[in-house]
């Protein structure tokens, strides 16, 4: 039976019914040959391939595309190609090599999907990446949706092999002599700790239990059911929530009413929707706000501006005033996330003081790539690594305003002012900077 693939045939029955016209990914190793040859002999499939070149093995790299492209052209399947510079993008970004890869190879396959009208993106993915997946969120720490293991369907993403094992591929590139190349670093375990994983701790595991890879995807099964209903009852909690511009808002009873695990996931669905995204946030995040909803009072800063307060019953997400820039007018008071600015003609009181000048200031967002040059260091860096230097933390760091004289960073606050716009004697445009404190609810 695993020669014939049985379970993929049933992926195939269950999501596409009528066949469907697919883009299958195509590195050239074992499993997604045999995705690919298994495609190309479903009835009511058109199936095209598409290889991307990660530009990271030199000749092998292209020694694999070449393999593909030969292989489909015997066989007159459409070939899509591309290539990216991983290694920029990873250095560029602070990411590793392999997310950056799967990065640029993703983004890639959906461009081309998109473009060519494609109903579907096949990619091989099979139980034992799935089980690599499920240890490799584990020991890194994860809740219930990590230990789910890979999706089978995630939007035109659909993975038909993950009920099946790299040993049920094998048998089947045997039994119809399909062809492949190998990834000499697949074998290689200090490359990546996924290679370290399927190296030695699976074969570890299957000595305790040949069926380890099989019994783990069912536990992800089960999973990943339980996860969805989870989902479904913390949509029903968010349902209630107001939106207002900037904030986001929900009763504190609601989550003190509902088990634990529920509120939790409700509270990340809340920072979600205040920031536009779920990255970043983590277990940390989500048990200091429900430690104020308990408390029934307080606050607590998140990453990207974010702040949490309980006050009269509710629990209010806050965002910084639209993430725009504000510009600085004189004795104009400016509210940016929890500090109030107000320029001032001279020093007064705590703040920064910048050069005179007549070019407008503005209190405005920054990224971290920016590069200060600060008094007394011996040379420009980035305003990330100036905080880290300080140990300032991810969810301090992006609330800290940024002063802004056109296009350039001058400041941040309270990191300093760049040399190139620090004052020149006595004379300065001085920014009165206060935080604001959340009034205490005991009184």
């Amino acid at each position: 039976m695993g020669t014939e693939l049985i379970a993929a045939r049933a992926f195939l029955r269950q999501h596409f019914p009528r066949g469907g016209r697919v883009l299958c990914a195509v590195s050239g190793g074992l499993d997604s040959m045999c995705l690919l040859h298994f495609l190309s002999r479903q009835p009511d499939f058109a199936v095209s391939a598409a290889h991307f070149n990660h530009q990271l093995r030199g000749a092998a790299a292209d020694r694999d595309e070449r393999f593909v492209r030969s292989w489909c052209a015997e066989r007159r399947i459409p070939f899509f190609s591309g290539r990216g510079d991983v290694a920029a993008m990873a250095a560029e970004r602070g990411l590793s090599l392999e997310e950056a890869a799967r990065l640029l190879r993703y983004e890639f396959l959906e461009q081309t999907a998109e473009a060519e009208g494609f109903d579907a993106i096949f990619t091989a993915h099979h139980a034992d990446d799935s089980a690599e997946t499920m240890l490799l969120n584990l020991i890194r720490g994860t809740g219930t949706a990590g230990l789910t293991g890979i999706p089978p369907v995630r939007g035109k993403i659909c993975r038909p092999f993950l009920r099946l094992s790299r040993e049920a591929l094998a048998a089947y590139a045997a039994a119809h002599h399909i062809p492949h190349v190998e990834d000499e670093t697949n074998a290689d375990p200090d490359i990546a700790a996924r290679n370290l994983i399927r190296l030695r701790v699976m074969p570890l595991l299957r000595e305790i239990n040949p069926q380890a890879v099989e019994n783990m995807g069912l536990a992800a099964d089960v999973l990943r059911r339980e996860n969805e209903s989870m989902d479904c009852l913390s949509a029903k909690l968010l349902e209630q929530a107001v939106f207002r511009e900037g904030e986001v808002c929900l009763p504190c009873s609601l989550l003190l009413s509902v088990p634990a695990a529920l509120a939790e996931r409700t509270v990340l669905g809340l920072l979600t929707a205040a920031a536009g995204h779920r990255r970043d946030f983590s277990s940390a995040h989500v048990e200091a706000v429900m430690d104020r909803v308990a408390c029934g009072r307080g606050q607590v800063s998140l990453p990207y501006g974010l702040t949490a307060r309980v006050r009269d019953g509710l629990l209010v997400m806050r965002s910084l005033p639209g993430g725009k820039p504000a510009p600085l007018l004189l004795n104009q008071p400016v509210r940016w996330g929890s500090y109030l600015l107000t320029l001032r003609a001279g020093s007064h009181g705590q703040g920064l003081a910048l050069r005179e000048g007549t070019a407008p200031l503005f209190v405005a967002p920054w990224t971290g790539g920016e590069r200060l040059f600060l008094p007394g260091s011996r040379g420009a860096r980035t305003a990330k690594r100036l905080c880290q230097d300080q140990k300032i933390p991810l969810e301090i760091r992006e609330t800290l305003p940024g002063i802004w004289v056109g296009d350039r960073l001058a400041a941040i606050w309270p990191l300093g002012v760049d040399m190139d716009f620090c004052p020149v004697g006595t004379a300065c445009r001085f920014i009165e900077i206060q935080q604001i404190q959340e009034k205490s609810h005991e009184q």
